[in-house]
């Protein structure tokens, strides 16, 4: 069935959260970190929380009718054909363990792509006060399937323009993937999909083995940036965005390419992720510290 673009505008119903620190923690220690802020509950209870850990508590909204925008809008057969395209999050502060935290997820966009139809997903997020705490503009591409209607978007709730970044012109740097990276992000993160985990369900969806998470990629490129760029304060860090492309397999040693550190002309970082057959895993990615 296709994509109707009048979906957008749509709204699914908030969804309220606790951030512990075993959560934050899990997921630190499963892209590798053993740093205090991200660790050490002695030094500080509300431990920092990774800058992508907002993925663990938006994907919940993507599972449950009642919190998807328009749960209608595809038959099941069709949304498994849905892969993550795109990735935009906007940090309005630094997010800590302790907090509790109200997602919304609305459609603000739904246009024909030559490789099938594009959503783009909006969910913000608010802490127990109504304060924001995070944006992010989630790009889903639904392989071989239509648009009904005219490409359609709500201007004004799109994601602010891109900044200017450094080319990704380093040195490679390598990022070794283990065989078991996906089960370790899955469990660690909270989530759940099978073809990352399981065989069967990898191969049924015509892959041909399970795959690692795109924002498992894009976590453990975002943690290089901020230890080679950023002086390893990941509370720099304002926003990330990219686009996902080819599959990263387990085990696996794909490279990372950073630009340049932040600077007036270029405030945003650039970086990239190549297989090692040289497919783009992860391209026009960026890191903008805060002013």
């Amino acid at each position: 069935m296709p994509l109707e673009s009048s979906i957008v505008g749509r709204c699914g119903a908030p969804l309220t959260q606790e951030i512990d620190a075993r959560w934050t923690m899990a997921y630190a220690a499963g892209l590798g970190h053993a740093d205090a802020c991200y660790l050490d509950t002695h030094a500080r209870a509300d431990v920092l929380a990774h800058p992508l850990f907002p993925v663990c508590f938006e994907w919940p909204l993507f599972l449950a009718p009642e919190h998807l925008p328009a749960p209608d809008a595809l038959g099941p057969g069709d949304r498994v054909r849905g892969v993550h395209a795109t990735h935009d999050l906007v940090l309005h502060r630094p997010l800590r363990a302790g907090t509790t935290v109200t997602t919304t997820a609305k459609v603000v966009q739904v246009a024909a792509r030559r490789s099938g139809a594009f959503q783009l997903t909006r969910l913000d997020t608010t802490d127990d006060t109504g304060a924001p705490l995070c944006t992010t503009w989630y790009g889903t591409l639904f392989r071989d399937i239509e648009v009904e209607g005219q490409d359609a978007a709500l201007a004004d709730e799109l994601a602010p323009p891109l900044p200017e970044a450094s080319k990704p012109d380093g040195d490679p740097l390598p990022v070794p993937i283990a065989a078991n990276a996906a089960h370790v992000y899955t469990e660690c993160a909270r989530i759940w999909n099978p073809i990352h985990t399981d065989a069967a369900v990898a191969r049924r969806a015509g892959l041909p083995a399970i795959i690692l998470h795109g924002t498992a990629t894009l976590a453990l490129a975002v943690s290089r940036v901020v230890e080679t760029r950023l002086g390893g304060d990941a509370e720099r860090i304002a926003r990330i965005g990219g686009r996902f492309g080819a599959m990263v397999a387990m085990p696996s040693v794909p490279t990372l390419r950073v630009g340049a550190p932040p600077s007036a002309d270029r405030p945003a970082v650039g970086f990239e992720v190549r297989t090692p057959d040289g497919g783009p895993a992860l391209r026009d990615g960026f890191v903008l510290p805060r002013s």
